[in-house]
């Protein structure tokens, strides 16, 4: 294990790995544990009771959440005709076809956060699987970011206000950004925390077995983790 600094030792000295503190009191502590110079995006990891190798066992889906995610979203649309017309009015930072599919496998362009795609387009972007996949910026229908022209305005503007992507790991946790650790207020983390495990919790999968939620960790990114009872995290409900 690596050596920890100071700051990161004092940072953990606050918090009592024994306990289970309530999503308030974790809310709470978030704040306390954050030493960075810059604002640290706020995190939640959850260990869930499934067994990612098997088809019914996935967990995958998507929340908008209510207070956004505090940093700018950077979205491209893969889009030809009348679609792409619609994207830029919708206000997509950048929209094309074959010259942004070129841009990408000769340049290595990838200056967005978020890629869309409408259907007609899908047989060009499969060609970018390898690049954009690892990277999960691949478009995808389960992930809603394959959508039918009409659409492309709403998709955009939930981007905007906050939408994020989640899918399991290959150990069975999900790692999930909800926020700006300063910021947010406690009200907003804690808002937007309930709209996660809301969301979470109706993606359980139908092979799910036994107790889903097992284990749930708030961490300011590059800080210390904290326990957070699941019992009590499963049961926030965004309102």
């Amino acid at each position: 294990m690596p050596k920890r600094g100071k700051k990161y030792r004092e940072a953990l000295a606050k918090i009592d790995r024994q306990k289970y503190y309530t999503p308030e009191e974790a809310v709470k502590l978030l704040k306390e544990v954050a030493y960075t110079n810059f604002d640290p995006t706020a995190e939640v990891h959850i260990r869930l009771g499934v067994d990612p190798r098997h088809a019914d066992q996935q967990v995958r889906g998507v929340v908008v959440l209510p207070h956004g995610t505090g940093k700018p979203v950077r979205v491209l649309v893969f889009a030809e005709g009348e679609d792409a017309r619609i994207a830029e009015q919708a206000g997509a930072d950048y929209v094309g076809s074959d010259d942004i599919v070129e841009k990408i496998q000769k340049e290595g362009w990838l200056d967005f956060d978020v890629a869309i795609a409408t259907p007609p387009m899908m047989s060009k972007v499969a060609r970018l699987g390898r690049i954009l996949g690892p990277r999960g910026l691949m478009p995808n229908p389960k992930a809603g970011t394959v959508v039918k022209g009409e659409d492309l305005p709403r998709v955009i503007d939930e981007i905007r206000r906050g939408r994020v992507e989640f899918r399991v790991d290959r150990t069975g946790n999900l790692h999930i950004p909800f926020g700006k650790v300063r910021a947010f207020s406690e009200q907003q983390l804690l808002e937007n925390l309930a709209a996660v495990m809301d969301a979470v919790m109706r993606a359980r999968p139908s092979g799910a077995k036994g107790t889903y939620v097992r284990r749930v960790v708030l961490a300011p990114s590059m800080g210390p983790g904290i326990r957070v009872d699941p019992n009590l995290a499963a049961s926030l409900r965004a309102d």
